[in-house]
């Protein structure tokens, strides 16, 4: 089964929560960016990440704005469930920019990055140009959703698309060109569901949207399904919507 939740920033609390005490090697939980288990390496930290391995279900994340890349990019990149990820330890995965999986039988995109909020109070230390994801990523996204008739299931990102920031009102001068390109994704994609952990709050967007931080939504379409599953398709007379006709 899927769970999603939002941004941790290195607190592993969030991986006590009652509801995944059951959960096993069939088992995800996906974090929407801030992962902030790669930071300054130290021993608590360390500590922790060695907690993260030694869980029984599978922890995969999308990058945010708080995340040290160079220790990131260290780890090569490799093939999951469908798509190329960096496979920290066997259940600790970061999700790239642009790529889509397949797991437990359904597809993700996912698309980390972003902006700093902070980015003038931060240095050359803690801050890195590579959160703001690049026009290359862009197009290569692009191209990952043609190939497949921009149909997934799940759309998994760090940023929202413009519009929604505008109704959340959260950070709405701020603007790159990945949040365009969001936008161009709500209108041509079609999806069940969105997820994004930037605004640091619980929110649902009808129809389809979700803003997430501290809770832990899981995915009852794939409850009973092995994390390595087939892909299989909407039923026979189901569709996905794209949001042509819906105004956010």
């Amino acid at each position: 089964m899927v769970y999603v939740t939002g941004d941790t920033h290195g607190d592993f609390s969030r991986f006590r929560n009652p509801m995944l005490k059951k959960a096993d090697a069939d088992d995800v939980v996906i974090v929407c960016g801030d992962f902030g288990f790669f930071w300054d390496d130290s021993k608590q930290e360390q500590k922790f990440r060695k907690k993260l391995s030694e869980l029984k279900y599978t922890v995969a994340f999308v990058d945010g704005c708080h995340e040290n890349y160079d220790m990131l990019e260290k780890y090569p990149t490799t093939e999951w469930h469908g798509g190329t990820a960096r496979v920290i330890a066997p259940n600790l995965v970061h999700l790239l920019r642009g790529e889509v999986y397949t797991i437990c039988g359904r597809r993700f995109f996912t698309f980390g990055g972003g902006h700093s909020q902070d980015f003038e109070y931060r240095t050359a230390e803690n801050w890195w140009e590579r959160e703001q994801p690049t026009y290359e990523e862009i197009i290569r996204a692009a191209e990952n959703l043609k190939a497949l008739d921009n149909t997934v299931d799940y759309i998994i990102t760090h940023e929202p698309p413009a519009s929604l920031k505008d109704c959340l009102r959260v950070d709405t001068m701020q603007r790159l060109e990945v949040h365009a390109f969001f936008e161009d994704l709500m209108q041509i994609c079609r999806f069940r569901t969105w997820y994004f952990g930037k605004c640091h709050m619980n929110r649902y967007v009808p129809l389809k949207y979700y803003a997430v931080f501290d809770e832990i939504n899981p995915l009852e379409e794939t409850r009973g399904m092995a994390l390595d599953a087939a892909y299989e398709p909407l039923p026979e007379g189901e569709a996905y919507d794209t949001d042509e006709d819906t105004e956010v």
